[in-house]
């Protein structure tokens, strides 16, 4: 069999790599086993955080619509609950944009959502149960 050096391959996979790992603390930008493994957990970092991203946004979202139905005199699940029931097909990154940057537009929205809520579904049991009594 016969010899591989590899020499101009070997030397251009190592400088890609190493260009990648630029800007890393200490060896992990200049030792290729250091910078390899670097690169490699970044990479995995870089493909979780993707589908992190995903999340993180819609949670803001959430939190964005509840803050803006509350002073509408709703809450999120109520609301979310009266826009399906009033066939109302926003999105939630399209309701945070309306209650952020659109108040009064998202203020019609509410209303149009607490028209169109099922009359049990406008009250909730909170707070009927009996306290409990604390025993020494």
């Amino acid at each position: 069999m016969p010899r591989v050096k590899r020499g101009t391959v070997r030397v251009a996979k190592r400088r890609k790599l190493l260009k990648r790992a630029k800007g890393f603390y200490a060896n992990k930008s200049k030792l290729y086993r250091a910078a390899k493994e670097s690169v490699d957990k970044a990479l995995n970092y870089a493909f979780a955080g993707r589908r992190r991203k995903k999340r993180d946004f819609r949670q803001l979202w959430v939190v964005r619509i509840n803050a803006a139905a509350r002073e509408n005199g709703l809450t999120y699940g109520q609301l979310i609950n009266g826009l399906k029931a009033a066939s109302i097909g926003l999105d939630r990154k399209s309701l945070a944009e309306l209650a952020v940057n659109h108040p009064a537009a998202f203020a019609k929205v509410a209303a149009q959502a607490l028209a169109a809520q099922p009359a049990t579904a406008t009250k909730s049991n909170k707070g009927t149960r009996a306290p409990r009594s604390v025993s020494a």
